[in-house]
C-alpha cells in the first residue's frame, strides 16, 4: 500500500480496454489526472458497470450478460497500482447478477476530464 500512496507525475491512470477487439491493442483511451487511488478506482468500477448494464437485454441470465459483455463490453484498469488497484474480475458475477442504480454506472461525475472542460466554460 506505501507504494500506492502518492499518484504518479500527472495523476492515476485509467485505461479503457476494448473487449470486442476492434481497437488497437485493445486499448480504447487512458483517461489521466485523478488525484488519488480511491477516485481511480470508483472511476474504473463505475465505468466497468455502465458497460455491463449496456450489454444487458431483458430476459438474459447472469451467464448471458456476462457473454455479451466479454463480447461486446469494456473493461477498465487502473495503471500502477497494483494489488491496490480495483479488478474487475473480484466483481463481475456479482455485477452481472445484480442491475446497477444510476449512481452505481455515473462514471461521468467521477471522470477528471469533466472539471477541467467546467474550467474552461468559467
Amino acid at each position: 500500500m506505501s507504494e500506492t500512496l502518492f499518484a504518479p507525475e500527472g495523476g492515476w491512470r485509467v485505461r479503457i480496454i476494448d473487449l470486442s477487439g476492434g481497437a488497437e491493442d485493445n486499448i480504447v483511451e487512458e483517461i489521466g489526472g485523478f488525484p488519488d487511488l480511491i477516485h481511480a478506482n470508483a472511476f474504473a468500477r463505475a465505468y466497468v458497470r455502465d458497460s455491463i448494464e449496456r450489454c444487458r437485454s431483458a430476459g438474459l441470465s447472469p451467464r448471458e450478460v456476462l457473454q455479451a459483455w466479454f463480447a461486446y463490453g469494456e473493461d477498465a484498469e487502473v495503471l500502477e497500482a497494483g494489488d491496490d488497484g480495483w479488478r474487475s474480475a473480484n466483481e463481475l458475477d456479482d455485477f452481472a447478477a445484480h442491475r446497477a442504480s444510476e449512481m452505481e454506472r455515473d462514471w461521468r461525475a467521477l471522470d477528471p476530464r469533466r472539471a477541467e472542460d467546467e474550467d474552461e466554460e468559467d
